[in-house]
């Protein structure tokens, strides 16, 4: 992919250079200069939700929330194994709040979990679950839009939870149907 993506940006500043010389280097500096904007802002929002996760967990009420939602993550998973179910449902707390790369160290070790007990529905659930990313609180878009300089940065906030809804709730019933058709 990396490949890719180099091929694509060599062959992009030969065709700018080739267009409009003059502008090419104005065109690369307000270029790196909006990614290190943009960049320090979704870095300042990861730090303020991974360590509003970080005091939920110190202070013990990650632990009581999860414990609160363990039943419905087990009839969810069809699993008993409570680390696993910790790491799935802190991996779905971030991403309902809109913070895409934060789950995912939680994701793999749930998987790991879930496949080591040979639990593949489990695995295939939490991997629709995030492909879908349920999202609440669309915190990622929101500062996107907001460092691109909108108005009104939350008005993705509704039809972003009615597509992630909709998207999630098909997801998760798909890996139902065909988990039980493979069964018979």
């Amino acid at each position: 992919m990396n490949a890719i993506f180099a091929v694509v940006f060599l062959l992009s500043c030969a065709l700018f250079l080739l267009g409009d010389p003059d502008g090419f280097l104005s065109a690369m500096l307000s270029g790196g200069q909006k990614a290190a904007t943009l960049s320090l802002s979704l870095l300042a929002v990861y730090c303020v939700w991974l360590g509003f996760f970080k005091v939920l967990e110190k202070s013990g009420l990650a632990e009581k929330i999860t414990r609160h939602t363990m039943p419905a993550t087990k009839r969810l998973f069809r699993s008993n194994d409570k680390e696993a179910l910790f790491f799935a449902g802190g991996n779905l707390t971030a991403n309902f709040l809109g913070l895409p790369g934060a789950p995912t160290p939680l994701g793999i070790k749930a998987t790991k979990r879930f496949l080591d007990a040979d639990n593949r529905y489990a695995a295939n659930m939490l991997f629709v679950l995030n492909a879908t990313s349920l999202q609440i609180l669309p915190t990622t878009v929101i500062a996107l839009r907001l460092a691109a300089g909108s108005a009104f940065p939350a008005d993705i906030f509704l039809p972003t939870l009615l597509a992630t809804l909709l998207s999630s709730l098909l997801g998760a019933g798909l890996v139902a149907l065909f988990s039980r058709r493979k069964k018979r």
